[in-house]
């Protein structure tokens, strides 16, 4: 089974065959800063599951530290891929940019000691959606 996703602006797009090795919620400083969010959800495949279709002169990669390269979209600047010398023969790809679901789930939260405090009150916000983003979708 083959999964598909692509960066925001689509001029990258890639595929993944299943299954999935690992799934997790990364909250380590680097990804925090390179994403600018709380944490990153990332999964990992083995490098042979891994095909680019489109997108290969838009593709940089970025040396986030001596041993690892994060790969990221140099039209839009979507953050999708990471690849470490730990890892060699995987790719890690961020999971909010896969069009399909996965055969997998996000199993643990790696690098937790590094999370942010505010992340705490996340389940206790109001929700809104819709159309505008903003409409109640529950009591508040």
């Amino acid at each position: 089974m083959a999964f598909k996703g692509s960066c925001q602006c689509r001029s990258i797009q890639f595929e993944i065959e299943a299954p999935v090795k690992w799934c997790a919620h990364c909250h380590c400083r680097k990804c925090q800063r390179a994403h600018g969010a709380a944490f990153v959800t990332w999964f990992g495949v083995d490098i042979t599951q891994f095909e680019l279709l489109r997108g290969r002169d838009e593709l940089v990669w970025y040396a986030s530290s001596k041993p690892a390269r994060r790969g990221f979209c140099s039209k839009c600047g979507s953050t999708l891929f990471f690849k470490s010398e730990r890892w060699e023969e995987e790719i890690h790809i961020v999971l909010a940019n896969m069009d399909d679901n996965l055969d997998c789930l996000p199993s643990a939260h790696v690098f937790y000691d590094s999370h942010v405090d505010w992340l705490e009150s996340f389940s206790l916000l109001p929700k809104r959606g819709g159309a505008t983003g903003v409409i109640p979708l529950t009591e508040d």
